[in-house]
């Protein structure tokens, strides 16, 4: 796709998380949002574009260039599969993508055999603080990673009135933890350090208000010796105003020092050896979610689409998050290592 025009945008959801999505579109200048889809049309109203119930009508009346997909997994495949019905051959799908991994498989299968660039929105990749600490520990100013630790606490979990807020349906996820939140950090831990080979899943669930599991841990585990584990507790808090910036803390511990994430987006390098730490990235404030990520993954897909710039979280390669989810719960049922 290239092109002088902005990219014309359609948008299919407008639930609590699309309006970051929806401001996002609006401030960048090389996109164009044309439609809203909803169900609840006073709520595709609202976004202040176009607004349709049906998604096939509002592709074939405003003929955007790029769907953006904001809805629930199990929504998915009929959206892409519609949207390619109709000729759009650019999608972007929010997570957790698709229902299931197979039909996340069918997903990827059906874009290939059609050209479609189908993108994975996995936006934690995005936040300015894991950049910035992927940058510094390819730099190799930490020495050799040997351990990743991110513990996360929401401190939104607690009682019979968990999440209805906000995103009520976490209530009755089968699995909730690791498939809705934990998924991130898989992603995450690959942006830095790169594909693990083996797995360990131990999970529980807290709250008996909800279905899923809400803590647990995961290890990743690499043939160098690194380990990243993932510590979930929705439960808990952190220090923070809002615990939404960054959802906890994290400290990557390298043979020449260490750097940690700060529940206020900051980033802190501290040498081996050494007390004092360095500031690598400051606390500031950003307009949209999570360090304004939404805008920073639309203008990279963006960018990709006009450009032809690389794209990072093709749903081709998001499988691989996905079979590590899956991975993870069966060594939770097991009990076990798994090698993957």
């Amino acid at each position: 796709m290239t092109t002088a025009e902005p990219v014309k945008v359609a948008c299919l959801g407008a639930g609590y998380f699309s309006q970051f999505h929806y401001d996002a579109w609006k401030r960048l200048s090389s996109a164009l949002p044309v439609a809203a889809i909803d169900r609840n049309i006073k709520s595709a109203e609202a976004t202040g574009l176009a607004a349709y119930e049906a998604l096939r009508p509002a592709l074939e009346e405003t003929q955007p260039d790029l769907l953006d997909i904001i809805t629930p997994p199990p929504t998915h495949m009929a959206a892409i599969r519609q949207a390619i019905d109709t000729g759009i051959r650019a999608i972007i799908c929010q997570k957790p993508f698709c229902a299931n991994l197979e039909e996340a498989r069918q997903a990827v299968a059906l874009a290939a055999n059609t050209d479609t660039t189908l993108i994975v929105h996995e936006n934690f990749r995005f936040q300015p603080w894991y950049r910035t600490i992927r940058s510094e520990v390819k730099s190799g100013r930490i020495g050799s990673l040997l351990q990743i630790t991110f513990r996360l606490r929401a401190g939104d979990g607690q009682g019979p009135d968990a999440y209805l807020d906000r995103q009520p349906y976490f209530q009755t996820m089968p699995r909730l933890l690791i498939h809705e939140t934990g998924v991130h950090f898989i992603d995450v831990f690959r942006f830095i350090a790169g594909d693990p080979q083996t797995v360990y899943g131990d999970l529980r669930r807290l709250n008996p208000a909800i279905a899923g599991e809400d803590a647990g841990y995961f290890i990743l585990g690499y043939e160098n010796g690194l380990r990243a584990m993932f510590d979930g507790n929705r439960l808990l808090d952190h220090a923070a105003e809002n615990h939404r910036i960054t959802l906890g803390e994290a400290v990557l511990e390298g043979t020449d020092g260490t750097l940690t994430l700060s529940g206020d987006g900051s980033v802190h390098f501290r040498g081996f050896g050494k007390t004092e730490t360095e500031t690598v990235l400051a606390a500031q404030s950003y307009q949209g979610f999570g360090g304004d990520c939404v805008l920073a993954l639309q203008k990279h897909v963006i960018d990709g689409l006009v450009h032809g710039a690389p794209l990072e979280n093709r749903a081709a390669d998001y499988l691989r998050n996905l079979e590590l989810e899956e991975a993870i719960y069966l060594s939770h049922e097991r009990s076990q290592q798994l090698r993957v």
